[in-house]
């Protein structure tokens, strides 16, 4: 075990407080080799000259013609400096929104100008995961890695396959069958990626790749991955960028596997760390009713950080709860379909970092706030739509208040999962259907039904 501070701008560390193990960044990890936990990227900032303030990132936009300074990841470069120059992987992610949307506030009782949405659907593969991939992938070439994979639900699937094709990596993916909306998995099969199918969910395959990583030396790119997750975290600092540099008064964001909620947080407690930000946001995770794992454990199990000396045995028999009952989780938002996320303790520090809360919305509520998103926002995956259901939840709780800031963070682009959005409205599966008209191949009816 190495307990002594490594001396190189960054570093992996242990978030097990029992452990504190510490790696140098030339290894591909991705859990702690002394104890099994997962691994932080830590800095020692004294070796990383960070601009006085926040805007000062603005300046690079002059320069366009560099892609690093192009890329919404790597002009905050500082705020992760874990490889070289030469190493960093771009191919234009960040390229993203932060769209204010009266409309949608209106439908979730918000005051006007107080709703603001962070649209990641304009990344390369239409998520939020090119940020982290453009992360994994510069640490992945630094390693000198030659081939990778990933479990996935779909977006990790897409993103993977396309940054694995631009790194000239071989790449694997292992999804679940029939878990995994055709939007996604087209983009997998076409970027050119070897797809397997498991007999199973998420879950399954999820310990399925982790095996396979770990005996054939593939590097894993699931958010276990530590240098994943330091490219989730720009897509705060561009909030932040977006709100003129000023901190919005909420973060909501979809659960799932939980790796955005753990970056967030981290993101936030490290730019307070170093003078960037003089107060910290509230957080809430949303989840769906159908996946609600991290939801009981922390409402009613009460599972919290502790400083890292997290409740394992509480964790461990919930989760031989659900092997004894053979439970895999159910819903529309297949991006957060899972059961068992493997960022939990990361996402239990966040909810202390920024005194956040988690909550669960229907099936139902998701459909119809997908559907207000489509009808007055860019549009986006059923788990995006999360947020918008959960922020309705909360400002009925008074949990929210209406004339708090809020960003939602709309995860990917609709186009994800079409097949949703086609059955709700011709099936009319909610209220706001916008179900096509039948009608005669007739000129005088086609305009009685116009007029």
């Amino acid at each position: 075990m190495n307990k002594t501070k490594q001396t190189d701008a960054a570093y992996q560390k242990c978030i097990n407080p029992d452990c504190d193990a510490e790696y140098d960044c030339s290894k591909p990890l991705f859990k702690c080799p002394a104890c099994g936990e997962l691994l932080d990227v830590r800095y020692n900032w004294d070796k990383i000259t960070i601009p006085s303030k926040l805007n000062e990132f603005s300046k690079r936009w002059a320069g366009r013609s560099n892609k690093l300074d192009f890329s919404g990841l790597w002009r905050f470069r500082e705020l992760l400096d874990f490889c070289e120059d030469k190493h960093r992987v771009t191919i234009g992610e960040g390229q993203t929104i932060l769209q204010q949307n009266d409309a949608i506030g209106k439908y979730a009782d918000m005051k006007a100008s107080r709703l603001y949405l962070q649209y990641e659907g304009l990344n390369p593969s239409g998520s939020f995961k090119d940020n982290g991939m453009a992360a994994a992938f510069s640490h992945a070439t630094m390693v000198s890695a030659k081939s990778c994979a990933c479990a996935s639900t779909g977006n990790t699937s897409a993103s993977v396959a396309l940054y694995a094709h631009h790194c000239g990596l071989k790449s694997v993916v292992f999804i679940g069958s029939g878990r995994i909306a055709f939007g996604k998995l087209s983009q997998a099969m076409d970027y050119g990626t070897k797809t397997i199918q498991i007999r199973g969910d998420f879950d399954d395959c999820m310990r399925q790749v982790q095996e396979v990583c770990t005996r054939l030396g593939l590097y894993l790119l699931n958010s276990l991955n530590p240098f994943r997750l330091e490219g989730q975290k720009t897509i705060m600092y561009r909030i932040i960028e977006q709100l003129g540099w000023e901190v919005p008064d909420w973060i909501i964001v979809p659960g799932g596997n939980l790796g955005n909620s753990s970056a967030f947080g981290k993101a936030f407690y490290e730019l307070k760390e170093v003078g960037l930000i003089e107060r910290i946001p509230r957080m809430a995770i949303i989840n769906a009713t159908g996946a609600d794992t991290l939801t009981d454990l922390v409402n009613n199990k009460k599972l919290i950080w502790n400083k890292g000396q997290v409740a394992q045995k509480v964790i461990d028999d919930y989760y031989a709860d659900l092997t004894a009952r053979n439970f895999s989780p159910q819903t529309c938002a297949s991006a957060i379909e899972i059961s068992r996320p493997v960022n939990l303790k990361k996402c239990l520090r966040a909810i202390d970092i920024c005194d956040g809360i988690v909550r669960a919305v229907t099936d139902e509520e998701i459909c119809d706030a997908k559907a207000i998103v489509g009808r007055y926002g860019l549009g986006c995956e059923p788990a995006s739509a999360a947020t918008i259901a959960g922020l309705k939840q909360l400002r009925a709780e008074g949990v929210i208040g209406s004339d708090e800031r809020v960003a939602c963070v709309l995860t990917g682009h609709p186009l994800k999962d079409p097949d949703l959005t086609v059955n709700y409205h011709k099936a009319k599966k909610g209220q706001f259907a916008n179900a096509p008209i039948e009608v005669e191949n007739d000129l005088e009816k086609i305009i009685k039904l116009i007029e």
